[in-house]
């Protein structure tokens, strides 16, 4: 099919993300308003940085303003401290058909305590998903049960230490303890992707667990970061490996989360730059992607990670090309709690899967997770301006209804 927006945007039957009633029907115009006002600092790349400088500097001499960012940016991005200060947040995105993936975003344990302590913590999460049809997924990241240097210690092909090999089965047996677990309480579990010194260990990792518990239906899936140069091919190469082994490939597709680190990595080291040369590159590669997750959709098990309107568009329109229906469970759209709330809703308005990451841990834990949110809003180009953009729409059309509603009142 060929990857042209003209032709997706003028299909009759493509879906809209310009209906902000449905994007933010599940927010008070109070809620809506302290929404305005996160999305209006992180808009302003200059209060954005400074503000989370002075958060930076507040938490780190113990000021009293846990209060505060919990009322603010904790709030839009994250679900609460623990699973259960998740739950109304998880009723309330089922009650618009939005479905969960809980995530404990805790990051920077470097212990072996601290790597069992997440462990136990994405097993709590399978545990609250069993049987239950909120929780389609659950995730877990590598390197937050393993140690990121002994990673890239053995995919630079380093010898191992007697106390290495240990750390390293320890970490093999923490992978498969989660994705047994997944398979005992019949949950699907994402394995988010990483930095690109480390992600060829992570493959493996997924590829062994895809190969055990894969047999009759994704299980497991792998992430695959199409703003790599290589990431198309290696999609393609995963396929190969589990059509000749005879499993289902799961497959999360995103565009990817470190592309600054990687190019000061390469420089520094002297080695090609693997990030795409630009964002056309990275949006066609991603596009591809999907084609070839859906012709191939008898071994492939799809999830779609994309905050990108015309990515979301052209899936719904490939699956109308090859008849699969919007409620197939091979295939599902999601996005980050607090962002892009006008793909999210209306792809759930219009039938199709949704699932929402939804963050969760202690607030000083998780304030990493929110300073690269902050970050990432400000320097994606758009990114935090169409949300902005699309907040304000919908509080201009709530005054405009009130005042069209109390015109009606006084004029019958």
């Amino acid at each position: 099919m060929e990857l042209s927006q003209h032709n997706i945007l003028s299909d009759p039957q493509a879906i809209t993300f310009d209906d902000t009633a449905t994007a933010f029907s599940y927010k008070s115009d109070q809620e809506l308003r302290k929404t305005y006002w996160v999305f209006a600092a992180i808009n302003h790349p200059a209060i954005s940085r400074i503000g989370t400088n002075l958060v930076k500097f507040a938490l780190n001499i113990k000021l009293p303003v846990r209060h505060l960012i919990k009322k603010t940016i904790f709030r839009q991005f994250v679900g609460g401290e623990t699973i259960a200060d998740c739950e109304p947040t998880i009723q309330l995105l089922a009650r618009y058909h939005i479905k969960t993936i809980l995530d404990y975003s805790v990051e920077g344990e470097k212990t072996e305590k601290g790597f069992e302590q997440t462990t136990l913590e994405t097993l709590a999460t399978l545990e609250r998903a069993k049987g239950s049809e909120l929780f389609p997924f659950a995730v877990f990241k590598v390197t937050g049960i393993a140690d990121a240097k002994l990673l890239e210690k053995i995919q630079a092909g380093h010898t191992l230490t007697t106390e290495e090999e240990s750390a390293f089965q320890r970490v093999k047996d923490r992978v498969e303890r989660l994705c047994q677990a997944a398979s005992d309480t019949d949950t699907r579990i994402l394995i988010d992707g990483e930095e690109s010194w480390i992600q060829e260990v992570i493959d493996d990792l997924a590829e062994a667990m895809m190969e055990k518990f894969n047999k009759g239906k994704a299980v497991v899936y792998n992430t695959y970061q199409m703003y790599r140069k290589d990431m198309l091919a290696n999609l393609k190469k995963a396929f190969q490996h589990a059509a000749m082994k005879q499993y289902q490939l799961g497959a999360k597709l995103v565009r990817g989360a470190y592309m600054e680190k990687e190019r000061e990595r390469a420089q520094e080291k002297g080695y090609p730059d693997p990030i795409q040369p630009n964002k056309k590159a990275t949006d066609e590669d991603y596009n591809r992607a999907l084609v070839f997750c859906l012709n191939n959709k008898q071994r492939i098990a799809l999830v779609s990670g994309s905050h990108n309107e015309y990515s979301n568009y052209y899936l719904t329109v490939l699956m109308q090309k090859y008849n699969v229906a919007p409620q197939d469970p091979s295939i599902y759209f999601s996005q980050l709690y607090g962002m892009s709330d006008h793909i999210s809703f209306n792809l759930a308005k219009a039938g199709y899967n949704v699932a929402k990451y939804v963050p969760y841990g202690p607030l000083e834990a998780v304030m990493p997770y929110l300073f690269r949110r902050a970050e990432e809003n400000t320097s994606v180009a758009g990114q935090s301006s169409r949300e902005f953009t699309l907040i304000k729409k919908e509080l201009k059309r709530r005054r405009h209804s009130k005042a069209d509603t109390l015109r009606n009142k006084t004029n019958p």
